[in-house]
């Protein structure tokens, strides 16, 4: 067996007294020869801090502690190259909220330390503000007007009363501003809210247009509200009114379609708006008597600049055109084609005879009811009215017609 050493309590008694020594050697308070002799004291910090973003400027708010010790806030920014002094209006409630407005800031994402100073100059540990974002000329360079309804912008209510149609906006959008021209001749404004789609004007004065721009937020709570840079106008806003048929009257060029078994072409515009039966229409004479394409022209008896709708009527029953085409100019004078309307030359010989097509109307269905078409935009002013059928429902080669009437926008 080995030989086993035997502890001495002696020894190790006054061991563990030396090393109680050798540790109390140093005080509690040595660290005041670091610091002058004085305490380290740390003022009380701030508490709930919230960034409200604005224009090239950004409040900071938070809720001061209450440490009624602090004289003064300090906010610092760009890594401590710049500060901002707020000073403590006898505020330590926890329950307020100071406010801190830094202006001059560029469009960028910064970052915030907030210090509590007391009156000896103690600061308090920071409270670190990340991702505080200032909004300028970029965000505002982005901004779209909000959208109006495609299909519907407008709709005239009367005269003088118009109905503005928009789409729902981005949830920031604060307002739209409409500016318009009243009956008095004034320009007017009228404030559309994003929970409202459609705004009435009451007093429009026809014909003067309509802009609108509209203003946002970048943010719920930012201190600053963006207007988009550009201002929008509302598509081509018109009425259309029935062109005056107590005016009109039939002109009969040699190349026409006939009216015959008793009926007449001024059926077309005695102001029936429903489909007719026989014999009060205009029924052509004779089967392929001129063949289809056939024309029937007529006298608007007026020029009017801005021609806009056309609606045609057809039979009660049958022959009704299924293709026809609309074409106008102001004066026949040396305008007259000399092709049949069936011929391949005829168009190009209308045109460069001065015609304007306003429009080739292909209809999807019996051709009974009204149909409506818009005519070509900005048309020259027409008086003469040439309707050209190309074919009709049943092939039977004639065109029976109830009415046929014209708009013109104002």
């Amino acid at each position: 067996m080995g030989t086993r050493t035997k502890y001495n309590p002696t020894i190790g008694l006054l061991l563990l007294l030396l090393l109680q020594t050798a540790g109390c050697s140093k005080k509690p308070t040595d660290y005041r020869k670091f610091l002058g002799g004085a305490e380290l004291v740390y003022p009380g910090a701030v508490s709930q801090v919230q960034t409200l973003p604005g224009n090239d400027r950004l409040e900071l708010t938070w809720h001061p502690s209450a440490d009624p010790s602090i004289a003064r806030y300090v906010v610092y920014w760009n890594n401590f190259a710049d500060s901002l002094i707020v000073p403590v209006e006898n505020s330590h409630n926890p329950a307020d909220t100071i406010k801190c407005l830094i202006p001059n800031l560029q469009e960028y994402t910064y970052t915030f330390f907030i210090y509590s100073f007391d009156s000896a100059g103690n600061k308090s540990v920071s409270t670190e503000v990340d991702n505080a974002r200032v909004y300028g000329s970029i965000y505002q360079n982005s901004l779209q007007n909000r959208p109006m309804n495609r299909d519907t912008p407008y709709v005239y209510a009367s005269d003088s009363s118009l109905i503005l149609k928009f789409l729902s906006p981005d949830t920031i959008n604060i307002q739209t501003t409409v500016s318009y021209t009243n009956m008095q001749g004034n320009t007017a404004q009228i404030q559309l809210t994003p929970a409202i789609d459609t705004m009435l004007i009451t007093d429009y004065h026809p014909g003067t247009p309509v802009v609108y721009q509209s203003s946002y937020i970048p943010i719920r709570g930012a201190i600053d509200t963006f207007t988009a840079t550009h201002v929008d106008t509302v598509p081509s806003i018109y009425r259309l009114i029935e062109c005056d048929k107590s005016k009109f009257q039939p002109v009969y060029l040699p190349n026409d379609l006939v009216a015959g078994f008793g009926t007449s072409l001024p059926e077309l515009w005695d102001g029936t708006m429903t489909p007719k039966s026989y014999p009060n229409i205009f029924h052509s004479d004779g089967s392929g008597n001129p063949p289809l394409p056939g024309t029937i022209t007529m006298d608007m008896g007026q020029q009017y600049s801005s021609l806009g709708k056309v609606e045609e009527i057809g039979r009660d029953c049958c022959h009704n055109p299924q293709e026809f085409e609309v074409w106008g100019i102001a004066d026949t004078t040396g305008a007259i084609s000399s092709l049949l309307p069936s011929s391949s030359g005829w168009k190009a010989d209308m045109t460069a005879k001065g015609w304007t097509l306003l429009k080739d109307i292909i209809r999807p269905d019996d051709g009974t009811p009204p149909y409506d078409a818009l005519l070509a935009g900005n048309p020259p002013p027409i008086r003469f009215i040439i309707i050209r059928f190309v074919s009709d429902v049943d092939n039977s080669g004639y065109i029976n017609l109830s009415q046929v009437t014209f708009w013109y926008k104002q």
